[in-house]
């Protein structure tokens, strides 16, 4: 007969109600991994993750983005990472790093054998036309996928200033991405703090006295 402890375990072991398996992880992975060509990838791990499979929302999806800027290494192979172990702890993780990195390792492996071998030949030029002309579609993918976000994640006048703030002095002054988080992480935690709403109102409840029918008439 199993004991308080063993069944504690194996409860331990489990997959939280509604968490996608570890083999449903691997392989949507596995279809980002092989879908993203192009570049663009973290708006097919978009498109996967919320939009096809349900498994989180846009705000769970921008603060696992935004986390995964913030700490070193590639930042869509973090964000798996990051996806994986929300939805099912470390052995998620695993899953998720998998599949996005192990196939298209070995197809550009193959792939950037077979380039080198055409370097020279007359199609080669042809083969690096279309690679570099791809770029395009990459910066498309991720301006799609940050209006996308945008449009769920940055509400009020304030957040929208701190993000323009930042998009303009990265992308248009040139300004190197660590000063400009050193400044602007902390203005956006102030902000947050200054802004948010007060207990009554994020219940959704009234002050004393206050009629929310008659309140404008």
């Amino acid at each position: 007969m199993p004991t308080r402890t063993t069944l504690h375990t194996a409860a331990s072991h489990a997959a939280p109600l509604g968490a996608p398996s570890l083999t449903a992880l691997f392989r949507g992975f596995v279809s980002i991994g092989m879908s993203s060509f192009g570049g663009g990838l973290t708006a097919w791990v978009r498109r996967e993750v919320v939009q096809r499979r349900g498994w989180m929302d846009d705000q769970q999806f921008l603060s696992g983005y935004a986390l995964s800027q913030l700490v070193p290494g590639a930042t869509n192979v973090n964000l798996a990472v990051f996806i994986g172990t929300q939805l099912r702890g470390v052995p998620g993780a695993l899953a998720c790093f998998a599949g996005l990195t192990a196939p298209p390792l070995v197809l550009a492996l193959i792939l950037g054998a077979a380039y080198f071998g055409m370097r020279g030949m007359p199609g080669g030029v042809s083969l690096s036309i279309a690679l570099s002309g791809m770029g395009a579609v990459a910066i498309g993918l991720n301006l799609g996928t940050g209006i996308r976000l945008a449009r769920h994640g940055v509400r009020g006048i304030i957040p929208a200033l701190i993000t323009a703030t930042v998009a303009l002095s990265i992308g248009v002054a040139g300004i190197p991405l660590l000063k400009v988080l050193a400044v602007m992480i902390p203005v956006s935690l102030v902000a947050a703090i200054l802004t948010r709403p007060t207990g009554n109102q994020a219940r959704g409840i009234n002050p004393p006295g206050i009629n929310p029918r008659n309140e404008y008439r």
